[in-house]
């Protein structure tokens, strides 16, 4: 797995651009705090940032906001629209500047990262996607291991092949375009039912022919997905795993299932062991190597992409088996169901029709 993350700003790079951040908030009174203080003092004249409340249920409209920073209301929800792209949409057409900035109202920006995510997207062009690194306090979040890994293999962006194999998808915590751009592919209007609002975003950029890099946020912008509970993290997860994996290349799903399995083998393998009379020294020897393998790889990639802690690689089976229970009912939902809830909304999981 091959990170790019964006570079460090050049100190004769040109001035940049002046950006407009749209954060949808829905329900985040008690993480907009965290956003703002590390996205304020970031802010360069001409800076603006546009926080959406999408109808929120808690304080989310009494945050505290600085100079620069605007709270907007959003309309009522249109029926077809889903609450995050009609916000995103809403603050879109408030914003002044030449370059929009969208980012999640749970993610934290790394000292000069806001120059950083402007500089990749003057480098790029196109739709540039970071990956904020993920940030675990308890236990139970790091449950989200091998969704991290398996996230960031579906795009296609993190391959030994670099830019010969151009990327499928994005990420939606960090998304970066121009205005005119974002404007002529028709933004989060073009994707108004879309769940996965990134990877069709992904794929309105792709089919217009325009850039689309994806890169890894480790040093520029960080987050902390799913702090209220094993319930949040279930309800995050669930509504978008099986959905992504209809929507990623059919030989990097391939490629992913074949990883998973080798990984399943490896820790049927060792803890099989115990309950088999049969068993020789060489099966427990080649059962260690095997399991050791796999630890190895796993804490190499988690270390690239949040805090994990070695323990969690080390311990790999119940990460693995929780991916595999929550892949399981996420694919119940997504085929029979056709819906999902998340944050007090029910929302279609199902693919539109072709037009």
């Amino acid at each position: 797995m091959r990170i790019v993350r964006p570079s460090l700003v050049a100190p004769d790079a040109p001035t940049r651009r002046r950006c407009s951040v749209v954060v949808p908030a829905r329900n985040e009174a008690r993480t907009l705090p965290l956003l703002l203080a590390s996205l304020e003092p970031q802010l360069a004249p001409g800076d603006e940032v546009i926080l959406v409340d999408d109808h929120s249920e808690d304080g989310t409209a009494d945050v505290p906001l600085g100079p620069a920073t605007r709270m907007v209301a959003a309309p009522p929800l249109p029926d077809g629209w889903t609450g995050k792209n009609w916000a995103c949409w809403t603050g879109a057409q408030r914003a002044t500047e030449q370059v929009l900035v969208f980012l999640d109202a749970d993610t934290v920006l790394e000292p000069g990262g806001l120059d950083r995510l402007v500089d990749a997207h003057r480098r790029r062009g196109g739709l540039v996607s970071v990956q904020p690194f993920h940030v675990t306090e308890q236990p139970y979040e790091r449950l989200s291991a091998f969704f991290n890994v398996v996230s960031m293999m579906g795009v296609d962006a993190f391959t030994p092949f670099g830019s010969r194999r151009p990327p499928r998808g994005a990420f939606g915590p960090a998304l970066i375009t121009s205005s005119e751009q974002y404007h002529q592919l028709g933004g989060h209007a073009a994707v108004r039912d879309e769940l996965l609002d990134d990877m069709a975003l992904a794929r309105s950029w792709l089919q217009g022919g325009r850039p689309l890099t994806v890169l890894g946020g480790r040093g520029t912008i960080r987050f902390r997905m799913y702090p209220d509970g094993i319930g949040h993290l279930v309800e995050g997860w669930g509504k978008n795993v099986a959905g992504g994996a209809v929507r990623i290349r059919l030989t990097t799903l391939a490629l992913i299932v074949a990883w998973v399995s080798v990984c399943l083998s490896s820790a049927y393998g060792l803890l099989r062991l115990p309950f088999d009379s049969s068993a020789t020294a060489a099966d427990v020897q080649l059962a260690v190597f095997a399991y050791a393998l796999v630890v190895a790889q796993l804490w190499w990639m988690l270390r690239r992409l949040g805090r994990f802690g070695v323990a969690t690689a080390v311990l790999f089976p119940l990460p693995l088996a929780f991916f595999v229970g929550l892949f399981c009912r996420s694919a119940t939902f997504t085929a029979v169901r056709g819906r999902v809830t998340w944050k007090g909304r029910e929302v279609a999981t199902r693919e539109r029709p072709a037009a």
